[in-house]
């Protein structure tokens, strides 16, 4: 790894691999790989992941939430499917302009993508249709099937590649009941499809939990998302994941302060003795949560644990470093080897996803390959 000389957020390709590696030994030969990168790759670099995963591991297919994630995946030369989640009816001719399939999830969204496909002359343009078995977030109804179908045979502009839902509690045993009836709705939505269409649309449901829980639902293709960047949902499986990303950064100054000596915005943090502080430059406009101030939330530093103190700042946090032997310019951690995003999260109680996610884009970006 090298030694960062500003904030920088480095992705270990290395990581990504054996990620997508042992996620592929879960499934039987033939099933396809989804890779997730949507909220600009969990937080990483969408194009540069989405660049590896094609290009050196030969993913089956990508899923973004918004058609203009996938248009930026265009962009840059990705060429591999893209499953847009979450379209928009205001940009549905973009899907079409740089050929993304849409997921339609209700009748108003698949009458007027079957509109725009028409207008542009299209004839089986690909898109997948979403069931809803139980999270209740997006999707037609399972028993809305035999409509769909019949509604699919009357539209030759657009064909459905792939019928799909989502686990709600893959990754809770407690739950596996209702994971389990999830799964038999869906077999009762595909076997629909199988006996009303000319045609076999691909089936997928699992996430990164399901893959790891539930093989009887792997179907055609499963999809991960979070288990690529390094993250699982089952302590027993976490060895065979490793985090691609480290936040890092850098001591701008020390100060040595006196008892009764405030730091930070409304003095939120007052010295009850002689205290050693570090000034590093990342905040909130960053992705560093408030919560994580006031000795929520720590930091590393030539392995000893700091801890955030004061308010966190737009753009600095500042550190309690006394009693650790440190100079300005010396590296921080604030997430990677010792401390864990999930780790570093949990402080917070939230997890990876959103401090993943909330990195900004002015972190510079290094790629380990």
């Amino acid at each position: 790894m090298l030694h960062v000389q500003e904030s920088v957020l480095e992705i270990n390709f290395k990581a990504l691999q054996q990620n997508f590696e042992f996620l592929k030994s879960k499934t039987k030969a033939g099933t396809k790989m989804l890779a997730v990168v949507k909220a600009f790759g969990y937080g990483s670099d969408a194009t540069e992941i989405a660049k590896y995963l094609q290009d050196e591991l030969n993913v089956d297919y990508f899923a973004v939430a918004y058609i203009r994630e996938g248009a930026y995946l265009r962009a840059a030369g990705i060429t591999t499917p893209i499953l847009v989640l979450h379209p928009q009816l205001i940009n549905l001719k973009h899907a079409i302009a740089y050929n993304l399939e849409p997921s339609l999830y209700n009748d108003r969204i698949l009458t007027a993508f079957a509109k725009e496909a028409a207008k542009q002359g299209k004839k089986d343009y690909p898109v997948h249709i979403k069931f809803n078995t139980g999270l209740n977030r997006l999707g037609f109804f399972h028993t809305d099937a035999p409509h769909v179908v019949q509604k699919l045979k009357t539209l030759s502009q657009i064909k459905a590649v792939s019928i799909f839902s989502h686990l709600a509690a893959s990754e809770d045993a407690n739950e596996k009941t209702f994971t389990q009836n999830q799964i038999r709705l869906f077999n009762n939505v595909a076997e629909a499809f199988e006996k009303g269409l000319p045609y076999k649309p691909m089936k997928h449901m699992t996430n990164t939990s399901g893959i790891l829980n539930y093989p009887e639902a792997h179907f055609d293709m499963v999809r991960s998302g979070i288990g690529l960047y390094g993250f699982g949902n089952d302590p027993k499986y976490a060895k065979n994941l490793r985090p691609i990303a480290s936040l890092k950064s850098v001591i701008s100054q020390i100060h040595r302060i006196e008892k009764g000596e405030s730091v930070g915005y409304n003095r939120a943090f007052v010295a009850e003795d002689f205290t050693t502080i570090a000034t590093i430059p990342l905040g909130h406009a960053d992705g560093i949560n408030r919560r994580f101030g006031n000795g929520v939330g720590s930091v590393l530093i030539n392995g000893k644990k700091a801890p955030i103190i004061g308010n966190v700042c737009m753009d600095m946090i500042m550190v309690n470093i006394t009693g650790i032997r440190c100079d300005e310019g010396d590296e921080v951690i604030i997430f990677g080897e010792g401390q864990t995003a999930e780790e570093l999260a949990a402080k917070v109680n939230t997890i990876s996803y959103e401090l993943l996610t909330a990195i900004s884009q002015r972190i510079k970006r290094i790629f380990l390959r």
